[in-house]
C-alpha cells in the first residue's frame, strides 16, 4: 500500500516536470495561478470578516466573555457608525464581535462624504474620526483619542477600546445610568488628585461621576445610588453628617475606604455615621503579615488578603486576589448590637490568621513583638441595614441601607509600588474589579460583577518567534515559489 501511495506521488511530481517545467510559457503560468490562488484566499478571509489572530498579550483586539455578557440580551435595534475609520482598523474589528453576539447590534464603517447627515448631527469635524453608537433618540459620541488613556510618568498608550465602546452600547440602551457622588472635602484623594484611573474605570462602566460639595448643597443629592467616602483626615461637619445620616435613612448606599490611620483624632462625626452600622471608631495602626505567601516580595505590610465568598466577590473567589498596603482593621459591636441595630454583617475580606496589627510606627522589626494583636483581621465588609421594614397596609416598601467597607485606600489609587514598574495600585490584580463590583453591587447592578479585561499596552506584543513565523509566511514562503519557478524555468530552457 505505501509502495503504491509513493508511485502516485511520483507520478504527480514527474507530471509536474514533464507538463509544466520543461516549457517556459507554462511555468510562467504555474508561477501566476500559485499567486492568483495566495491573492483569492486573500480576498476570501477579507470577504468572510473572520475575527483577526490577536497576538496581543492582554487579547486586546478579542471580545472579552464578559461583554459579550452584557450586551448579549439587548432588545434595542443599536447602530455603531464609524466615520473616517479604515475597514481593516483594529477598533472596527473588534466592533464588528458585538454582531455576532446580538444581531441588535450593527457596525458599519464610513465616511463624511457617505454620511454627511451623521456628520452635521452629531458635530464631527469632516477630516477627524469619530464613532456614533445610536439607539433611537440615545446616543454616545467616541473620539479616536477617547479609545486611548496614558500613563504620563511611563508615556505608554493604554488601549481601553473594548471598555468605552461597551459602556457605550450600554449607556444608549439603558433607560437610567447609575450616579456616584465622589465625596469632596476631607480626605486628600480626589477624582482629580490619587484617583484618576478609579474616576476613568467608573465611566467605562457605565456610571455618571460626580464630586460632592456637601456643604454647598447641604444634601446628598436624591439621585445619588452610590457615595463614595474615602479616608477623611478631617471630622465631618455638622452639615455633612446630617446630610449623610438623612441619606442613610432614605435607603442611601455608601462605599466607604478607609486607610490606616498614624495617631487617632477626634472624629465624632465620623464615628457617629460609622455607628450606625456597628463599625467602631479605627485604631492607629497597620495591618503586617508573618506568612510569607501572603505578602509581595517580603514586605509584610504588602498584604494578600483572602477574598471570601460572597454575591460581591464571587467572580474573584479564588482569584488571584487583591493587593492591600498598610491596610487597617474592621472592628464591629458584637452581634447581639448588631442585630439590634437591624444591621446584618458579610464579610468580604480577611487577612490570614497570621497577621498582627502595629500601632507603634517607630518599630521597624519586621516580626510580631510582644503585645501586638495576632489575629485574622477583617479588612473588608458590607453593612445591611434595615431602615424600615415593607407594610401591606400602607403600601410603603422595605428601606434598606448598604454600607461597604475596606480598611485599605492606596489599593485602587494612582499610587505605584515601585518606579520600575509604574503600574497604579488600582491595576494590580484585582484590586479593579474589587472596587468596580462593590459599586455595581450599591447601585444595584450586580449584572456587572464580573472580572475585567486588564488595559494594557497598545503595542505588538507577539513573541520573536512569532513574529518570525508571520513574517515567514507572508513574505518569504511566496517569494521562495517565484524565485524556484524562475531558476527551473531557466534552467530547462538552458538544457533546450
Amino acid at each position: 500500500m505505501k509502495k503504491e501511495k509513493n508511485t502516485k506521488k511520483n507520478k504527480f511530481i514527474d507530471t509536474i516536470k514533464k507538463k509544466w517545467l520543461m516549457d517556459s510559457s507554462k511555468t510562467i503560468l504555474l508561477i501566476i495561478l500559485i499567486l492568483a490562488f495566495f491573492i483569492g484566499v486573500t480576498i476570501l478571509v477579507q470577504n468572510l470578516k473572520l475575527a483577526p489572530i490577536d497576538f496581543t498579550e492582554g487579547k486586546l483586539f478579542t471580545l472579552t466573555d464578559e461583554s459579550k455578557e452584557k450586551i448579549k440580551n439587548i432588545d434595542k435595534d443599536i447602530n455603531i457608525y464609524f466615520v473616517g475609520y479604515s475597514n481593516d482598523n483594529s477598533t472596527l474589528d473588534l466592533a464588528r464581535q458585538y454582531t455576532k453576539v446580538n444581531e441588535k447590534i450593527k457596525v458599519q464603517a464610513v465616511t463624511s462624504t457617505d454620511r454627511p447627515d451623521l456628520v452635521e448631527k452629531y458635530g464631527i469635524e469632516t477630516s477627524s474620526e469619530g464613532i456614533i453608537v445610536e439607539a433611537g433618540s440615545q446616543y454616545k459620541v467616541l473620539a479616536s483619542n477617547d479609545l486611548y488613556t496614558y500613563d504620563s510618568t511611563t508615556y505608554e498608550t493604554i488601549n481601553v477600546a473594548e471598555e468605552k465602546l461597551t459602556a457605550a452600547i450600554r449607556s444608549v440602551s439603558v433607560e437610567k445610568l447609575p450616579k456616584v457622588y465622589f465625596l469632596n472635602g476631607y480626605s486628600s484623594f480626589s477624582l482629580s488628585k490619587g484617583m484618576q484611573y478609579l474616576n476613568m474605570y467608573l465611566q467605562n462602566e457605565v456610571n455618571e461621576v460626580e464630586t460632592l460639595d456637601i456643604l454647598a448643597q447641604a444634601k446628598v443629592p436624591e439621585d445619588c445610588d452610590t457615595l463614595i467616602i474615602t479616608s477623611p483626615e478631617n471630622d465631618f461637619d455638622d452639615i455633612a453628617t446630617d446630610a449623610i445620616i438623612n441619606y442613610i435613612n432614605k435607603g442611601g448606599n455608601i462605599l466607604w475606604l478607609n486607610a490606616a490611620i498614624t495617631q487617632n483624632k477626634n472624629m465624632n462625626n465620623v464615628n457617629k455615621v460609622l455607628e450606625y452600622y456597628g463599625v467602631k471608631p479605627f485604631e492607629a495602626g497597620i495591618i503586617r503579615e508573618t506568612n510569607s505567601s501572603k505578602m509581595v516580595s517580603g514586605s509584610p505590610d504588602l498584604i494578600m488578603p483572602d477574598i471570601q465568598y460572597t454575591d460581591i466577590t464571587s467572580k474573584m473567589y479564588d482569584s488571584e486576589g487583591v493587593i492591600f498596603i498598610n491596610a487597617t482593621k474592621i472592628n464591629t459591636v458584637d452581634d447581639e448590637t448588631l442585630k439590634s441595630l437591624n444591621v446584618r454583617k458579610t464579610e468580604l475580606v480577611k487577612t490570614s490568621e497570621n497577621a498582627y496589627f502595629r500601632n507603634n510606627f517607630s518599630n521597624s522589626v519586621d516580626t510580631i513583638q510582644q503585645g501586638e494583636e495576632q489575629n485574622s483581621f477583617l479588612v473588608g465588609a458590607e453593612f445591611s441595614k434595615i431602615i424600615s421594614e415593607e407594610k401591606e397596609d400602607t403600601e410603603e416598601s422595605k428601606v434598606e441601607s448598604k454600607l461597604i467597607i475596606y480598611g485599605e485606600n492606596f489599593f485602587v489609587s494612582d499610587y505605584q509600588l515601585t518606579q520600575t514598574t509604574q503600574t497604579p495600585m488600582i491595576a494590580y490584580r484585582k484590586n479593579k474589579d474589587l472596587v468596580l463590583n462593590s459599586i455595581a453591587y450599591l447601585s444595584d447592578r450586580e449584572e456587572d460583577i464580573t472580572v475585567r479585561k486588564s488595559s494594557g499596552s497598545i503595542t505588538y506584543t507577539a513573541t520573536e518567534q512569532e513574529n518570525r513565523i508571520i513574517l515567514f509566511i507572508i513574505t518569504v514562503v511566496p517569494i521562495i515559489i517565484i524565485v524556484v519557478g524562475i531558476i527551473v524555468w531557466i534552467k530547462r530552457k538552458r538544457q533546450k
